[in-house]
Formats: C-alpha cells, structure tokens, sequence
C-alpha cells in the first residue's frame, strides 16, 4: 500500500486543463493534508499507484478518528491485565522466566491485535479524482481490494448520519450509485458527510457541463 502515500517524483508542471482549474475555483480547501488525515482536498503530496498522469485528486477520505477509540480503549484495558496475573496460582507456580516468557507473548498478542485494527482504518481509503471515485477496500497485508466507477457513471448519491455518536462528531455514510461494474459505493462513517455528498454532486454537475462544453477526456 505504499505507493498510495509516496511523494511524487519532481517532474515539469504540465498546465491545468480547464475543467479542473474550474474546480479548484469551485470547491473550497478542506481538512487538512497531514500523514493521519480523514479528510482533504487537493492534497499535494497524495497518489496513488492506478493513476493516470494528468488525474488531479479532488478528495481524499478515509473514516473518522473517533472510530478508533474502541479498540484504542481495549488495548490500553488488555495491556494493563498482567500485572493480574500474579493473582493466579498457575502463573505464579511458573519459574521466573516462564512467567517473563508468557507476558512477553502476550504483550505481542495484543499488539498485534491493534496494529491489525489501526491498519484496517489506515489503509482504507475514499479517492475522488477529476475522473473517478476509488474505494480501496484493505483486508491484510496481502490482499486488498481496488474499486473504481468513472464519474459520469455516478447516478445517486445519498448521505445517512444517524445517532448521538455521529451527529456529535458529524461523520456519516456517503452512498454513491454507479451505473459502472460496482453498483454502489460505500463511504463508510467519514467526515462531514454532507459536504462531501456535496462534493461528488458538484463533481457530477462539472462532468456533466464537460459533456455540453465538448471537454470530456
């Protein structure tokens, strides 16, 4: 999943086709680029391996922060459990450097548990470009699943935030029909669900105009 975050090489800067000078007048900046960001558009230092040279990222997504506060909570509770340890008879009739032995696997256990959930959060991500949507859907170290639908396959978009927890953080769910292979898109607890339901309809209406203009790629 590297190649999704590399910085891209220094290369002459080709001119801006109209249509996206367009958008970078229309859709205000958002979010902010940083290494853990949820949300940003036109990110400057964001590629990814599948894109074409004269594709521009309009958005970048991924789920919000606050979804890994479970885990976050669960790890800190099953590190603190060893020093309980001493309380069972079993573990306290091991040798010295058995109970050490024990401790240290399950330290590594547990470990490995958050690492797993951090980069399921970390390498999930929602690409929208001048083109197309992109959902990476990361399932572990060795598999991951790419999908993508050209925007003038986009035929609905619906956004749904329901419960205290989303409404107080303003995250949602951004649904996107296509008319493409994938029939829908799932933006799953993202950031400001509305503005980037907002977003896509604005991307849709500047393909559209494309298409009357003659612009299309």
């Amino acid at each position: 999943m590297g190649e999704i975050y590399k910085r891209k090489e220094e290369k002459p800067k080709k001119k801006e086709s109209l249509s996206v000078e367009g958008l970078r007048r229309s859709i205000e900046k958002i979010g902010r680029e940083s290494f853990f960001t949820s949300l940003a558009t036109f990110p400057k230092r964001v590629c990814f391996g599948e894109q074409n040279d004269d594709e521009v990222i309009v958005l970048f997504l991924r789920q919000h922060p606050i979804v890994n506060l479970p885990w976050i909570v669960t790890t800190i509770f099953l590190l603190s459990l060893p020093a309980l340890f001493v309380i069972f008879p079993p573990y306290t009739m091991l040798p010295g450097a058995y109970q050490m032995v024990i401790s240290l696997i399950f330290y590594l256990f547990v470990m490995g548990l958050a690492l797993g959930k951090f980069m399921v959060w970390f390498f999930n991500i929602y690409i929208l470009t001048d083109e197309r949507i992109v959902d990476v859907d990361f399932v572990n170290l060795f598999y991951r699943v790419i999908s993508t639908a050209k925007i003038e396959d986009i035929q609905d978009v619906n956004v749904v935030s329901s419960g205290v927890m989303e409404t107080f953080f303003n995250m949602g769910t951004v649904f996107v029909q296509t008319a493409a292979e994938v029939p829908e898109f799932e933006f799953s607890r993202v950031p400001r669900p509305d503005k980037v339901g907002k977003l896509i309809n604005q991307m849709i209406d500047a393909e559209e105009q494309e298409k009357i203009e003659g612009r299309v790629k």
